[in-house]
């Protein structure tokens, strides 16, 4: 079952979006391969991009959140430090492992999690004082 990109996901910043657009692009990529067995083919390509997508995404939304004084930011900094050290152990796990089927699960609930939770919920939140603070400021 792939991932749809829904008007609930829109953060309404476009940078934002379009980055977990890409995102849900990808882990579409690994939900199909699965779908067709090819997990285990695809998923060193997801974790190879996860590693790029981490820092540039999560670069690019804190230095957002710092340019409006989000009163948030800690907490939101620490859960993407968290997101990271989830990803530091796919990355070690497929290191040591190799692509194996636990490995392609758990990539599939690490992601899939974090897109359903954290950009429904925390992104959104970040996006609307966003919003609402560069409008003011116009």
């Amino acid at each position: 079952m792939v991932m749809q990109w829904r008007d609930d996901l829109a953060t309404g910043v476009e940078l934002i979006d379009s980055q977990h657009q890409e995102l849900i692009a990808r882990v579409n990529r690994l939900l199909t391969a699965c779908h067709e067995g090819r997990g285990k083919a695809e998923v060193a390509d997801i974790v190879d991009f996860l590693g790029h997508y981490v820092v540039t995404h999560f670069r690019d939304e804190e230095e957002l959140q710092r340019s409006v004084a989000y009163p948030k930011y800690d907490a939101h900094k620490t859960m993407h430090e968290k997101f990271l050290a989830d990803y530091n152990q796919l990355k070690g796990q497929l290191e040591t492992e190799g692509a194996t089927v636990r490995l392609v699960v758990l990539v599939n609930k690490v992601v899939v999690d974090w897109l359903v939770h954290h950009i429904s919920r925390v992104d959104k939140a970040f996006a609307a004082y966003y919003r609402e603070q560069t409008s003011n400021k116009r």
